[in-house]
């Protein structure tokens, strides 16, 4: 199986493992883990063959939102990825169109099951959870309901330290840490219900949601007032071979590695260099996959310089300017091309390079999930809409955002409460895009350490001015709050708490030895498989390697789960040394001969009815297409997501014809959010599902 045994920072812990059969051959997986994630953890990737055209497809997304992971499980057709594994379940890979068992069983004990709250939390990530907090302590009673075992979301699958404001919103905190704190503060009131693996459904005029929970039981809650934080789903992108197992979201590739503790590839290349991308490429290599590279069509990095500067040190190459031509592979992807870009974003194919990969993440951005907001205005409840359904940004602003949606959604309720305008000043500053970028300071070297801060990017983040003891950092003053760039201006003890702080690893420490060596002290968030003597590869902070550094000590620091390095290097470089290279120039190399077929419109736009772009086309010029559910007629948006992923794809289409898409209507929603079997329906079932 391929289970992580170990990880530098995530605690592996014993797990019950149960027998189950796939395709008639008996494998073991994880009690209660998703059914996809054991099937992957037993090197299936293949879930489902279409019935258009018996094209293989695997995992997207492993949240629930597309179809691509369906099986038949005990005979019925199944999303995988939210489905618990159970003792003795027959699984099978669903083939063209599934055939529903017929079923003489009567139901019995049908009755309803009725929640009652005052206000109803739909999704348990960070900006849920802090606005029940505040809803909490102004007296009224919540329901949380959230989709997952665990409270959390996102944070859940973060194993980095958080920026942004240490007072605010725990920086400097590993997210799945943050995570287990919120969740101990909403349990320590009585006045929050928590409903885990608990789906809502859909919201009705008459003040009520449907729930689906534990993928059983359809029950329902009456509520005032709405907290809508149901975060965001990824988008995908258009390319030939988009469809193939192997691609994933990097939210899904997060949640099985950092979620699962899986390791579900061996070789990955990223498309897309924002924050998302550039986490996912570091939480790959803590798990001990390689990571060939990331492209993205823009002149520079989306997410902060930290993180990229961080990427590049440790071996992965980033390729600005270019994009994806295609995926490759029969039946699960194995090579992926790419090309850089002239200044009207056409791809130059004589610059194509071909990577052998087995897993491709796509993190091109997110999408709010925020239909029943929509839903909430027009039937005239009290709502307010917070986190990544509200605006798109790091989960450091979804915290604080979550505590003013809170106190927006009591005021609706008629508590006279009034938010303190600094609440939205921090919020602003919080979801800021990277600033100015400045050179970066050197200093005097002396015989005792000092710090060397390689963070030259205007960002929301103070961890290491606030926990020096001796405040020996500070924000130079340029705006006047956290997007300011840390300065050293002396006094340092060698404590080294700004070491193990600093969420980007962007600070090391450095002292003179003699004229012709020196020692740097070094975060290191990975396994140790090296002693001290032995030689490292060290890098500049672009990741230019500058020479090998001998360990002297090796030192781990509990509370923030980082491991010190001392290394003895030269005087020369001391200061200009940042990181240490962790895969080797060999396992990024490309193929030396590019492997390509541009044939963008044989790209999937609907994965779950396979309609490529051509269709698409063909079908809107001929008809003269202004409404979007016209293109239903060739099953665009019928499948089983409900059009939540197709529905993003569409707006390029239509521009590339140049047709208004102010002329065009949008698609009618579908009036439930998940599938429900009718059996849950008509029998609203035996247990409540209520955990407190």
């Amino acid at each position: 199986m391929r289970e992580l045994k170990q990880h530098p920072v995530l605690a592996v812990k014993e797990k019950k493992h149960v027998v189950f059969r796939y395709n008639d051959q008996s494998y073991q997986g994880v009690e209660g883990e998703p059914v996809s994630s054991a099937l992957i953890a037993n090197g299936i990737q293949i879930f489902s063959l279409h019935h258009k055209n018996d094209a293989a497809q695997g995992i997207f997304c492993a949240n629930g939102q597309c179809s691509h992971c369906t099986v038949l499980i005990n005979g019925f057709p199944v999303k995988s990825c939210i489905t618990p594994l159970e003792e003795d379940m027959d699984i099978r890979r669903l083939e063209g169109l599934p055939e529903l068992p017929n079923s003489d069983e009567a139901l019995v004990e049908s009755h309803d099951i009725q929640h009652q709250c005052d206000v109803l939390v739909i999704g348990g990530g960070p900006s849920g959870l802090t606005a029940a907090l505040e809803l909490a302590d102004a007296g009224f009673t919540v329901i949380i309901a959230d989709d997952k075992a665990h409270l959390g979301g996102k944070l859940l699958l973060q194993t980095h330290k958080f920026f942004g404001s240490k007072a605010d919103c725990y920086a400097g905190t590993r997210g799945h840490e943050i995570a287990i704190i919120l969740e101990e503060q909403v349990r320590a009131h009585e006045n929050i219900t928590v409903m885990i693996d608990t789906m809502v459904a859909g919201i009705y005029k008459d003040s009520k949601a449907g729930l689906f929970v534990k993928n059983k039981n359809y029950e329902i809650v009456s509520f005032k007032g709405l907290i809508i934080s149901a975060g965001a789903r990824e988008r995908s992108l258009v390319f030939p071979g988009n469809h193939l197992p192997g691609v994933y979201g990097a939210g899904a590739f997060q949640t099985l590695v950092n979620r699962d503790l899986i390791r579900s590839s061996d070789e990955i290349f990223i498309v897309g260099s924002g924050n998302v991308g550039l986490i996912a490429a570091y939480h790959a290599l803590q798990a001990g996959i390689a990571v060939k590279g990331i492209c993205d069509i823009l002149p520079e990095p989306g997410g902060y310089k930290v993180h990229a500067d961080k990427i590049k040190r440790m071996g992965v190459p980033l390729y600005m300017k270019h994009t994806i031509l295609h995926a490759e592979g029969i039946d699960k992807i194995n090579k992926v091309t790419i090309a850089e870009v002239d200044e009207e974003w056409h791809p130059i194919l004589s610059t194509a390079k071909t990577f052998e990969v087995d897993t491709l993440l796509v993190a091109v951005g997110l999408a709010s999930i925020d239909a029943f907001y929509d839903m909430a205005n027009a039937f005239g409840f009290p709502v307010v809409k917070t986190g990544d359904a509200d605006e798109i940004a790091e989960a450091s602003s979804a915290m604080f955002g979550g505590r003013i949606a809170g106190l927006a959604l009591a005021k609706k309720l008629g508590k006279a409460i009034e938010i303190d305008e600094s609440f939205y000043e921090k919020a602003e500053i919080l979801k800021s895009h990277p600033g100015e970028i400045y050179p970066k300071k050197t200093i005097t070297l002396t015989e005792r350490f000092q710090p060397i801060i390689h963070c030259v990017q205007e960002i929301p983040c103070n961890p290491c001015e606030t926990i020096c003891p001796v405040h020996a950092i500070s924000l130079h003053p340029r705006k006047g709050n956290i997007m300011d760039i840390p300065e050293y201006t002396g006094g340092c003890t060698g404590c080294m708490m700004c070491v193990t702080i600093c969420p980007g690893l962007a600070i090391s420490l450095a002292k003179k030895i003699d004229d012709d060596h020196a020692e740097v002290v070094l975060p290191y968030e990975f396994l140790v498989d090296f002693e001290v003597g032995d030689e490292l590869p060290l890098t500049d902070m672009d990741g230019v390697f500058l020479e090998n550094g001998k360990v002297k000590k090796i030192r781990f620091d509990k509370k923030t789960l980082t491991t010190l390095l001392t290394l003895q290097v030269s005087l020369k470089y001391a200061q200009d040394i940042a990181g240490i290279r962790v895969q080797k120039e060999s396992v990024v190399s490309s193929l030396p001969e590019a492997s390509y077929s541009y044939l963008p419109d044989e790209a999937i736009v609907c994965s779950c009815e396979m309609v490529n772009i051509k269709e698409v086309k063909e079908y809107i010029i001929e008809h003269d297409v202004r409404d979007i559910n016209q293109l239903k007629n060739i099953r665009v948006g019928m499948g089983s997501c409900g059009g939540k992923n197709c529905s993003l794809l569409l707006p390029r289409i239509f521009k590339e014809l140049n047709v208004p898409l102010e002329e065009v209507a949008s698609s009618t929603n579908r009036p439930l959010s998940v599938e429900i079997p009718m059996s849950s329906l008509i029998n609203e079932s035996k247990s409540s599902g209520r955990d407190k």
